[in-house]
């Protein structure tokens, strides 16, 4: 067998298969078996965050057992700048024809969800390593400026710089239109500005495959959270039939759903967990339910979230 280093001019079709955007894979998930079913998640997906390499191998090929151990060698010391995923030609026949392999071992690049480069046959290690190289360096650019804008807005966000946040968002999107991160916070960005309908409007339409995102279910929580109304005086209300009997869950509950809408979260959430502590059941879980879409609304690493996530913890586990 030749080897060849050859460029890659095909696209794939995967048909009807539904995709899921990933992110950017844990140490535990840089290598992986896949096959037809799952190379459009695997692989297509997966490359518009980080370069995956493909290797097409079979039982009986011994320069594939050769190249493979090399390869998971190379991608572990990479340290997530590019991913391996492996295929067994033999139990993938459909999917190595539509690939167009002719022979193996052989080795695609993907990246921004396009085979990009590829080479066939059980190359040296110092080969092996040059190509990786120069596939992390030509598409691995992208997902880390990305990442790098990503942080930046939402620390623009975070600092109620919302109209900057919104322009940094949408720099994101220019790049990667389906970047989930960047459209919940695009749309938190929105809320933060009182445009509740332009929030509505981008929550409306977002991909299929960003339906289970968790940061598309946040932006849907804050909207939720925030087309509540503030109102001083249904909080004055509520106080007043909260201090004339505390059995009065209900108020209880309705007054912590107010005094977060007028950005008293603490006191919100102090009431929810009083709730909870006294009857956790109460209402078919009611406070607690209204307590995650808080969570949810004021994203993982709020202060409130996280002392919140961890009172509650010690009420459920006491």
């Amino acid at each position: 067998m030749t080897n060849q280093t050859f460029s890659m001019g095909t696209s794939f079709n995967a048909g009807s298969d539904t995709a899921t955007t990933q992110a950017k894979a844990p140490a535990s998930q840089l290598i992986k078996d896949s096959d037809t079913r799952n190379f459009m998640t695997d692989v297509i997906e997966a490359s518009k965050s980080v370069p995956v390499l493909v290797d097409f191998w079979a039982p009986w090929c011994g320069p594939c057992k050769q190249l493979g151990p090399l390869l998971e060698k190379i991608v572990t010391e990479a340290g997530g700048k590019i991913l391996l995923v492996k295929v067994d030609i033999d139990s993938n026949q459909q999917l190595a024809q539509q690939m167009r392999i002719q022979s193996i071992p052989a080795v695609f690049a993907f990246a921004d969800g396009q085979p990009v480069d590829g080479f066939m046959g059980a190359l040296p290690e110092s080969e092996i390593r040059t190509f990786v190289d120069k596939i992390i360096s030509g598409h691995g650019g992208q997902a880390e400026q990305v990442a790098e804008m990503l942080e930046a807005a939402e620390a623009a966000l975070a600092s109620d710089a919302a109209e900057q946040a919104i322009q940094m968002f949408g720099q994101v999107l220019q790049l990667e239109p389906e970047n989930g991160r960047a459209i919940a916070g695009l749309a938190k960005a929105h809320i933060a500005i009182d445009d509740l309908e332009g929030a509505r409007e981008l929550l409306a339409v977002i991909p299929p495959s960003l339906v289970d995102d968790s940061h598309i279910s946040g932006a849907l929580a804050a909207l939720t959270v925030a087309e509540t109304p503030a109102d001083d005086g249904e909080i004055t209300r509520l106080s007043a039939a909260v201090d004339a009997d505390e059995a009065d869950y209900q108020s209880r509950l309705d007054l912590s759903v107010a005094l977060n809408a007028a950005g008293q979260e603490e006191a919100a959430l102090d009431h929810l967990m009083w709730l909870i502590e006294k009857d956790r059941a109460w209402n078919d879980d009611a406070a607690r339910k209204q307590l995650l879409l808080f969570f949810e609304a004021w994203g993982p690493t709020h202060e409130l979230t996280l002392s919140g996530r961890r009172r509650l913890s010690s009420i459920l586990f006491a």
